[in-house]
């Protein structure tokens, strides 16, 4: 199988590549490297089946590619990085989204788009379905991802109805894992960076807003099935871990395996952040047969070995 994994040397996109490499596939790793690395690909550059080609998929791969499936996950992701980079992320899951369906539909491939949690907004519904409209602003400081994803989304449905593309959509919940940047700007690596460096952990708000946290090997295993599986074109699926934690919970959590002294803080909300999150996988299990298998406990202490300088307490 020839695919090519769009966003491959992000904090997701790697482990998704070294997965496929496992299975035996040929892969065609393409990515920007605005906020992706080369390093998180250092496993896979010697790999004689692996290809590497830095280019932003706002512009048209060259070429006559041959691909039986492509994986979409070229966007920044963390808060930090799609406010920095706004226009570039309402440029790849608007334009970019369309060259690679585009791609798609040349080859007769297989198509999945990585969406995102964030297209609930701040739900009304809870736990969410994939068929909640959700409650986004549109012209909020988060709108440039959340709705750039809608449309992505909207996009890759016209063009299952208009071409009959095996496309699916998969809407992805907080993840974390080795690779993760500590200066991502999201909850886990921000807990964790802040105890390693023994500085007080930000809770914003009351620590009482809602969060479900699921490993990153988890993650991979459910996009691969998405796939895979037999009659998954043109579904949605909510891919996540379905325990629920409070923000101020975790905190304390990330305190006790790291055995950090680091107090608590509290930071005022910021605007727009959902004040709670969490999947409801029901369609995912009866259909890709899929569910987290990693606890929570374990899969921090797996990312916490793969930092310097923290010791993970036994507890």
């Amino acid at each position: 199988m020839k695919v090519l994994v769009a966003g491959g040397a992000g904090f997701i996109g790697s482990h998704l590549c070294e997965e496929l490499i496992r299975q035996g596939d040929e892969i065609i790793c393409v990515d920007s490297l605005l906020t992706g690395s080369k390093d998180n690909l250092k496993n896979l550059l010697g790999e004689q089946k692996f290809c590497f080609l830095q280019h932003d998929v706002i512009q048209p791969l060259k070429g006559d590619l041959k691909i039986d499936q492509i994986y979409h996950l070229a966007s920044p992701a963390s808060p930090v990085d799609y406010r920095e980079h706004s226009i570039e992320t309402l440029l790849v899951n608007s334009i970019g989204t369309y060259h690679l369906l585009e791609l798609a539909k040349k080859n007769t491939a297989k198509f999945l788009l990585a969406s995102t949690s964030e297209c609930y907004g701040d739900p009304l519904e809870h736990p969410q379905k994939e068929t909640y409209w959700g409650n986004v602003n549109p012209i909020g400081p988060r709108s440039c991802y959340d709705e750039s994803k809608r449309f992505a989304e909207s996009m890759t449905v016209e063009y299952v109805r208009k071409f009959d593309l095996d496309a699916r959509i998969i809407r992805i919940f907080n993840t974390f894992g080795p690779r993760m940047r500590q200066n991502d700007g999201r909850v886990v690596p921000n807990f964790l960076k802040q105890a390693k460096n023994g500085e007080p952990l930000t809770v914003y708000g009351d620590g009482s807003q809602t969060r479900s946290f699921c490993f990153v090997s988890d993650l991979v295993a459910g996009i691969v099935k998405a796939v895979n599986t037999q009659e998954t074109k043109g579904e949605v699926f909510n891919l996540g871990n379905p325990e629920e934690h409070t923000i101020l919970e975790f905190a304390k959590l990330i305190k006790d395996l790291t055995g950090s002294d680091s107090r608590i803080i509290f930071e005022p909300l910021p605007e727009d952040d959902p004040k709670q999150r969490k999947p409801d996988i029901t369609k995912a299990r009866k259909i890709l047969g899929w569910e987290p298998k990693v606890s929570l406990q374990e899969a921090l202490k797996k990312t916490i070995r793969a930092l310097p300088k923290i010791e993970v307490v036994n507890s």
